[in-house]
This record gives structure tokens, sequence and C-alpha cells, in this order.
């Protein structure tokens, strides 16, 4: 089983650049349909719509014993928001 954790962009990379300089650059694209793309393959894709759908659907994949690609989106700017309430964190490495 895949679970691609999807944000179609580099959320990271962005987040990193936000806290850097206020603002991203070349960080967002379009992704695959990764449903279609494991069809294409002869695997099994499954696509998260709502939170409530993703413990069912993990179960469902790995119940299958099949390759399966679970499409899973995620909204990284909650990051952002954690980051300003926190601030900057320091390890004391």
């Amino acid at each position: 089983m895949i679970l691609v954790w999807n944000d179609s962009s580099y959320g990271l990379i962005g987040w990193k650049q936000m806290n850097a300089f206020g603002r991203t650059s070349n960080v967002d694209f379009t992704n695959p349909d990764f449903v279609k793309y494991a069809e294409a393959f002869g695997a099994k894709g499954y696509r998260i719509e709502r939170i409530d759908e993703l413990l069912p659907t993990l179960r469902a994949a790995f119940e299958s014993g099949e390759v399966c690609i679970i499409d899973c989106p995620v909204d990284y700017r909650e990051n952002l928001k954690l980051t300003e309430q926190l601030g900057e964190m320091v390890c004391p490495i």
C-alpha cells in the first residue's frame, strides 16, 4: 500500500519560504490523478474526500491484499498558524 500525502505543492519548502521570506516561490504544481494512475498499472486506487474516510479506506486497502494507492489531501497551512503561535524553535544540540 502506498499512501500519498497530496498537497499539490512542495508544502514543507513553501512553509520554510514563508517563515524566511514571507512569500513562496515555485512550489505549487498539479499532480496526476493518482487513482487513475494506480488503475493504469493494475493497482487499486482510492481517494480520500473527508477525514472520516481515511481509517476505513486504510483497512480496505490492507485487507484487499492488492497493491493500493491512496490519495489523501493535506493542508499545510496549519503549520504556518502553529509557527506563528510557537515562534522560532531552536534545537539545543
